[in-house]
């Protein structure tokens, strides 16, 4: 009864009928209905629903076929389609399932109906929730003849290849309008010293530029009130480092850890490139996996695209150690180093404060985490049993321990953040264009 292969299935419609026919002949044979009437009354019904049969049309006389996009963002909606055409002489009712992989949502099966010589496209909602890369292969269709008696179940190749990347929305937001980006987030980019850094443009003055940066030459010109603008130095490395290990796999409101570290990356790695400066990323876990030496250049954004789309999160500890050491040989210039990873594991490692002394040396070092919204629901509990009492105070205890261990990695220059996972991409953004700004890269 599954959607696959060739074959013939009675409808429910004729197994209606032929229990109906044996109701009604059990009940005549008490009235005195003989054995040969019986048998004749079956062979009558089945030669009809065998000519109804032999009306479906064939493989060959039906043509199936399906559109839909090669390349998809991660629980987004998009639309695919089918077209189902008829060169037969007898119109069909249909059921189409598309063999789509099972994480993807399945709005089958679709029913509809086509008539004799037509074609009919038919579009259905089509939503990846898994990254990752995806073969599909057939389509499966079952119709049935105009008594309804049976169907026929065929099925048509027509292989696809789909790819399923992170959602890049907010990456493309900030493309956009970075300024506008970010202050719909809530955070403003701060300004840096007036007359420092490069010569951008000539812009319209507004209220609270700096009237020393006022162009008197432009404004003469143009009977309007112009400013000049600069922006930092162009040619700065920014290293992102991905965790894949197992911590962060914990599952959020729209996916896991890994997912918003790897839209914040791709996020950040634009701000970066738009800005002109070099990114590197690695990805990592028990060792390093990934990595993309420091290009420039927005090109450069479909190179990490391509190689971190498919990362995935895996089943043990991250090594922080061999991360740094690799990246103490890999990257020999100063850069801005930004760890996406889950805070709580990694105050754990004590080995990686002996690695991170000698870069922050050398580099500027910030990790960006998610916070634990249940840690904070419990420490804000109420609580009103002793279970509750002996939970909350257990909560605290980890919140007290996290942030007592967090300063004493602030004291050695190393800063860390906890942010709401809906937050992340834009405070990663708004860091690194203050860190920017201010000259500290």
């Amino acid at each position: 009864m599954l959607f696959r292969d060739k074959g013939f299935l009675p409808t429910w419609r004729f197994v209606i009928c032929l229990a109906g026919l044996s109701l009604i002949l059990f009940i005549f044979s008490h009235l005195g209905l003989t054995w040969p009437w019986v048998i004749a009354v079956y062979i009558i019904f089945l030669l009809v629903s065998l000519a109804d049969l032999l009306r479906l049309p064939a493989k060959k006389e039906l043509e199936l076929t399906r559109e839909i996009p090669n390349k998809l963002e991660r629980n987004l909606d998009y639309e695919g389609c089918f077209t189902l055409t008829n060169y037969g002489k007898t119109s069909v009712d249909y059921r189409v399932i598309d063999g789509l992989p099972q994480s993807f949502s399945q709005p089958f099966p679709i029913y509809g109906h086509v008539g004799k010589g037509e074609a009919q496209t038919v579009q259905y909602p089509l939503k990846a929730p898994v990254r990752g890369d995806y073969e599909i292969n057939e389509l499966f269709v079952r119709y049935r003849s105009k008594m309804g008696l049976w169907e026929r179940q065929n099925y048509f190749e027509q292989k696809e290849y789909i790819k399923v990347i992170p959602d890049i929305t907010e990456m493309k937001a900030y493309l956009e309008s970075a300024q506008r980006y970010l202050n719909d987030e809530g955070a403003i980019i701060k300004k840096q010293v007036s007359g420092v850094g490069e010569f951008s443009k000539v812009r319209n003055y507004v209220v609270g530029d700096d009237p020393r940066m006022i162009n008197w030459r432009q404004t003469a010109k143009l009977r309007e009130v112009m400013t000049n603008e600069y922006e930092p130095e162009h040619g700065k490395y920014i290293t992102l480092l991905i965790d894949c290990g197992r911590m962060m796999g914990t599952e959020l409101k729209t996916g896991n850890r890994l997912e918003k570290a790897i839209e914040a990356t791709l996020t950040v790695a634009a701000a970066a490139l738009k800005k002109g400066d070099y990114v590197a990323v690695i990805a990592f876990s028990k060792k390093v996996s990934i990595y993309i030496p420091p290009q420039k250049g927005l090109a450069h954004l479909q190179t990490i695209l391509d190689q971190i789309y498919d990362l995935q999160v895996e089943p043990v500890e991250s090594n922080y150690g061999e991360v740094f050491h690799y990246l103490e040989t890999a990257q020999k210039k100063r850069s801005l180093i930004l760890l996406f990873s889950d805070i709580r594991t990694f105050l754990y490692e004590e080995s990686a404060l002996h690695y991170l002394t000698r870069i922050r040396r050398r580099h500027r070092f910030l990790m960006i985490g998610v916070e634990d919204q249940m840690l904070n629901a419990v420490t804000e509990l109420s609580p009103e049993t002793v279970q509750e009492a002996m939970t909350k105070s257990m909560a605290q205890q980890q919140a007290l321990f996290k942030r007592r261990e967090q300063n004493r990695w602030e004291k050695q220059g190393l800063e860390m953040v906890e942010v709401q996972e809906e937050h992340i991409a834009v405070t990663a953004v708004s860091s690194y264009i203050n860190m920017l700004n201010r000259g500290l890269i």
